[in-house]
């Protein structure tokens, strides 16, 4: 089962708000996962980024390859962890 951190659209029309989460890769976008591991809101100025980055580190330990997006938020906020 190969895993993927990357984001689950939420909120309403044309007001997006994203979840960072940890799911299979064959499972749809808005569908099932394992855990949520952080949120992103790109409408606040500046756009706002939580992660939780035991978590994170936790599952890419495990396998589990950020999205490309993903991947861009972790750089941003510093918190790119280590593949190993």
């Amino acid at each position: 089962m190969p895993l993927k951190i990357r984001l689950a659209r939420h909120g309403a029309k044309k007001r997006p708000f994203y979840r960072i989460v940890v799911a299979d890769s064959e499972s749809p976008r808005d569908g099932r996962f394992l855990e949520t591991v952080g949120t992103y809101n790109p409408l606040s100025d500046p756009a706002q980024v939580v992660l939780k980055g035991e978590r994170i580190q936790h599952w890419i330990q495990r396998g589990a390859i950020p999205t490309d997006t993903v991947n861009s938020l972790l750089k941003k906020k510093g918190a790119q962890p280590s593949a190993s």
